[in-house]
């Protein structure tokens, strides 16, 4: 059994090791090696930690301690050394998310002292597609415009805050959030259906790497729902997100709501694995 002791913070020097561990399971680890492959593990650039198990050549787990808490790989040894650090560290996170065993874990040994969450989401589904999509795609659906960014951030404000619970304009203003929903129609990986100005449906594909991609921000005008807008702009989400950047796609989605995962399933994406989130 390793010691707790063997948790420590990684740097560029383990960048090699941490991408081959993270490039095992590519759809949960999306997100972190998305992130790693940008912009490397310098905590300066990173803007957080990350935290290895296990000894430079031997890792065995990791722990993303950014803006999220995000276990990959990691056992019930490595859950108790992450959850040790991140106890002694404090909280810095708005969120502990990943694969469903693990995230309890940690939550079992940080809730006396990190609790109580805001809202804990037990069971997310994620889910997969590697083939066409099953659903017409809806022609209308295409890259957001730099131009178009004041149109498009009220449809995102409105999604984040119906899927999260609280505005994104809470703390700093909205400013991160703001500047990353720029960042993503800038790059190219901000997709909508406009009809006259007004935003009839919305997605982002929010992590990329050359295994897998997520869709993240799902959202349809609440007037316009029931309509088939979702199905059709997921499928050209998928058909877009397969042409030009991964040959996976992925996304993870609450488990209470049945009208998406009918969606979803619709279009073609299975379940994988199943993904918890402890929202503070």
């Amino acid at each position: 059994m390793l010691r707790t002791s063997a948790s420590r913070v990684l740097d560029d020097n383990d960048r090699e090791e941490v991408l081959a561990l993270l490039d095992s399971d590519p759809v949960a680890n999306v997100f972190v090696a998305s992130r790693i492959r940008s912009v490397g593990l310098s905590p300066s650039r990173l803007g957080g930690q990350m935290w290895g198990y296990g000894p430079r050549g031997g890792l065995v787990s990791l722990c993303y301690a950014g803006a999220n808490l995000v276990p990959v790989n990691a056992g019930s040894d490595a859950v108790h050394a992450f959850a040790d650090r991140a106890r002694k560290q404090g909280r810095r996170c708005s969120s502990i998310v990943g694969p469903a065993t693990a995230v309890e874990q940690l939550w079992e040994r940080l809730e006396p002292h990190w609790g109580p969450a805001r809202a804990i989401r037990w069971a997310q589904p994620v889910m997969a597609t590697s083939s066409a999509p099953a659903v017409t795609p809806d022609p209308l659906v295409r890259r957001v415009k730099p131009e178009e960014f004041g149109t498009l951030l009220p449809a995102c404000v409105a999604m984040f805050t119906e899927e999260v619970g609280v505005s994104p304009d809470n703390g700093d203003g909205g400013a991160l959030y703001r500047a990353r929903v720029a960042e993503l129609i800038r790059i190219g990986r901000s997709l909508a259906r406009i009809d006259d100005g007004r935003v009839v449906f919305k997605a982002e594909i929010g992590a990329v790497t050359p295994q897998a991609c997520q869709i993240q921000g799902v959202w349809v005008d609440p007037e316009l729902r029931g309509r088939g807008h979702a199905s059709a702009g997921m499928a050209a989400v998928v058909e877009h997100a397969l042409k030009y950047f991964a040959p996976l796609v992925s996304l993870y989605v609450n488990d209470y709501n049945l009208p998406a995962r009918a969606v979803y399933r619709r279009v073609g994406f299975r379940e994988v694995d199943t993904f918890m989130s402890v929202l503070f």
